[in-house]
């Protein structure tokens, strides 16, 4: 009786979180729908913004988001994931090279998000960009010496590195080690049976860190200030070497140095919205792909 009312109370207890967790996303959406719903049209998504931020709508940061979002997962998920199979797979358990990863990794992952913005202005721009042109480009010339749209994405992949690395290490050890044990008796080299065996089942893990990393790199603005994001762009990115509009960055512009930010707050909570159902999509379609792939390679 008394473990009955133990597990109903429990039962009852995680039933309010989550109800509460969702009442609460609920009343953001609806507050921020409101907010923004006399803006919300199709010309506000397909139209530029005019000179004063007042009017005009957000397609150059939509599409800027939507790059830097898509680079961002090119660049730091396939790192995220090799270094997450390494350290479970491969490394030595307790070695001093293992615990250096390990500790890098927790360090990256409490580190402010402005201190990678500046990071990516010494190292992206001022180094690596200074040394292609001087290479490629030729002395004097500033192509890749100057913020872009590539150094905001490369920024914004070593944001998110650790969140990838812990998903698909976590994901990783929750695979029996009897499995690998199976495959090696069959005659599989270590590489196969983590290829065959090991990565199939760990396909859940990886998509939950492409969606974390998703998440968290479409709503950071930090990082971009310095790196990329441009203040008024009103042309999409022609290359890689372009600067870019960015939402969240565009929400940043309107309430802090708008010329008459009462005016566009309409256009803030509007931007917020549609910058909250992209993350949402994008974050929709990783769990689409995960349940794809974990459907396939179920046993």
């Amino acid at each position: 009786m008394k473990n009955k009312f133990i597990g109903g109370a429990l039962t009852a207890v995680t039933a309010f979180s989550a109800l509460l967790i969702i009442s609460i996303i609920a009343f953001l959406l609806i507050d921020i729908y409101l907010g923004g719903k006399n803006y919300l049209t199709w010309e506000f998504i397909t139209t530029v913004p005019k000179e004063g931020m007042t009017e005009g709508g957000i397609f150059p940061a939509l599409v800027g988001t939507i790059l830097l979002v898509l680079i961002m997962s090119v660049a730091g998920v396939p790192v995220g994931t090799i270094t997450a199979l390494y350290l479970t797979e491969y490394a030595k358990r307790g070695s001093f090279f293992t615990k250096m990863i390990r500790f890098a990794v927790n360090t990256l992952a409490g580190v402010p998000s402005i201190v990678f913005g500046l990071f990516g202005l010494g190292f992206f721009v001022q180094f690596i960009g200074a040394g292609m042109d001087k290479v490629v480009s030729g002395e004097g010339v500033l192509k890749w010496a100057q913020p872009n749209i590539l150094w905001a994405s490369l920024t914004m992949a070593l944001l998110t590195i650790p969140v990838v690395i812990v998903s698909v290490e976590e994901a990783l050890k929750a695979i029996p080690d009897d499995l690998r044990a199976a495959g090696l008796a069959l005659g599989a080299t270590k590489w196969q049976t983590i290829k065959k065996v090991v990565l199939p089942n760990a396909v859940s893990g990886i998509s939950t860190g492409t969606i974390l990393a998703i998440g968290r790199g479409a709503g950071e603005v930090a990082p971009i200030l310095f790196t990329g994001a441009a203040y008024f762009l009103p042309h999409l990115p022609r290359s890689l070497s372009d600067q870019f509009m960015n939402l969240g960055y565009h929400v940043y512009i309107m309430a802090t140095q708008s010329p008459d930010v009462e005016a566009t707050k309409g256009i803030q909570y509007a931007t917020v919205f549609v910058l909250l159902m992209l993350t949402f999509s994008l974050s929709s379609i990783a769990v689409f792909i995960r349940y794809k792939l974990r459907k396939k390679y179920s046993y």
